[in-house]
C-alpha cells in the first residue's frame, strides 16, 4: 500500500488549478462569465441549453414524454453546452443560469422570456405549465415533491461523492470510496423498499419524480454510470432493477437520453435536437457517414 503524508489544511485555502484532477479546467471557486458569447435561439417555444449528463437527461426525458403524451406545445430546441470547453461560462449562458451548470431553459412561450435553472425547477415548471406528470393537489402531489427533493439532496453523494472518488479522482483512496459507497447503497435500499410497494417512485403514476431519479439511479443499476453496477451489487436491488428496465423501455426515455449526448455509441448521440425527425436523420452515426 502506498504511504501518504497526512494532509494538514492551511489556515486559509487557496486555489491551485493545477491540482484539480480530471475536471480542473471546468471547476473554479468564483462565479460569473469568462467570455462573451451569445446563446443561439431556435424556432420553438422552449430553448434548452444542456448536455447529456444525468441532470440534463432529466429535462430531455420530460420534453419527450410531454410530446409523446400529445402536448404539441412542448416542442423544443436542445443546444449542446460542452462543459469541457467552458461553454457554461459564456455570458449568454450565465445570463440564463448564474450558477453556470447545465441544464438551463429559456421559456419563450409567454409574453416575456422566462429563465429556469436547476433541473428540478425545470421539471416542476414544465409539469405545472402542461398539467402533466404531477398531481394537481393533495397528498399525491406532495409525495411526488417529496421524492423530487429527495433526489436533489441525494445525487451529490452519488455523483460528486461516490462517482468522483470511484471513477474520476486522480488516485483511489479506500476511505472516501467506502464512505460514499455505503451511502449510495443506503439510497438504493431506500428506493428498493419504496418500489417494492409501488410501480413508480411516488406511487401508482409515472411522474417527474421518476424522471428525476432514473437518470441517476436507473442508469447506475443498468451499468451505465461509473462502471460500478457490479461493485455496488446492483442486481440485488430487484425492485429498482425492475423499475429501471421498465422506464428504459419507454420511447420518451429512450429518446430523451440521446439528446445532447456526446459519449457512447454514435447511433445514440443526438448532439442537438431541433425537430422530432432529428432522431431519424441527425444522430452522430448518420452525420459521420454523410458529412455533407
Amino acid at each position: 500500500m502506498t504511504e501518504h503524508t497526512p494532509y494538514t489544511p492551511p489556515r486559509v485555502w487557496t486555489w491551485d488549478k493545477e491540482n484539480g484532477g480530471q475536471f480542473a479546467n471546468i471547476n473554479r471557486p468564483i462565479a460569473g462569465a469568462t467570455h462573451d458569447k451569445e446563446l443561439p435561439v431556435g424556432k420553438h417555444p422552449f430553448q434548452l441549453y444542456s448536455l447529456g449528463t444525468p441532470n440534463g437527461v432529466k429535462v430531455t426525458v420530460m420534453f419527450e414524454e410531454l410530446l409523446a403524451a400529445g402536448h404539441a406545445g412542448a416542442e423544443y430546441d436542445a443546444w449542446l453546452i460542452n462543459i469541457g470547453e467552458g461553454d457554461q461560462f459564456g455570458s449568454g449562458f450565465v445570463d440564463v443560469n448564474p450558477n453556470s451548470k447545465i441544464p438551463a431553459l429559456l421559456d419563450r412561450s409567454g409574453p416575456e422570456p422566462v429563465r429556469v435553472f436547476e433541473s428540478a425547477s425545470i421539471l416542476f415548471h414544465l409539469a405545472e405549465k402542461f398539467g402533466a406528470f404531477l398531481p394537481a393537489s393533495g397528498p399525491a402531489r406532495t409525495e411526488v415533491m417529496n421524492w423530487l427533493f429527495w433526489q436533489m439532496g441525494s445525487a451529490p453523494y452519488l455523483g460528486g461523492g461516490f462517482g468522483h472518488f470511484y471513477a474520476y479522482a486522480p488516485e483511489k483512496f479506500e476511505y472516501p470510496i467506502n464512505r460514499f459507497a455505503m451511502e449510495v447503497k443506503r439510497q438504493l435500499d431506500v428506493l428498493d423498499r419504496q418500489l417494492a410497494q409501488h410501480p413508480f417512485i411516488a406511487g401508482e403514476e409515472y411522474s417527474i419524480a421518476d424522471m428525476a431519479i432514473w437518470p441517476w439511479y436507473g442508469q447506475l443499476v443498468l451499468g451505465r454510470a461509473y462502471d460500478a453496477a457490479e461493485f455496488l451489487d446492483a442486481e440485488s436491488y430487484t425492485h429498482v432493477m425492475r423499475w429501471a428496465r421498465e422506464l428504459d423501455a419507454r420511447p420518451g426515455v429512450s429518446r430523451g437520453r440521446m439528446v445532447n449526448r456526446v459519449s457512447g455509441e454514435p447511433k445514440y448521440q443526438l448532439r442537438e435536437r431541433h425537430d422530432a425527425s432529428d432522431f431519424d436523420t441527425r444522430t452522430q452515426d448518420k452525420l459521420e457517414s454523410n458529412p455533407s
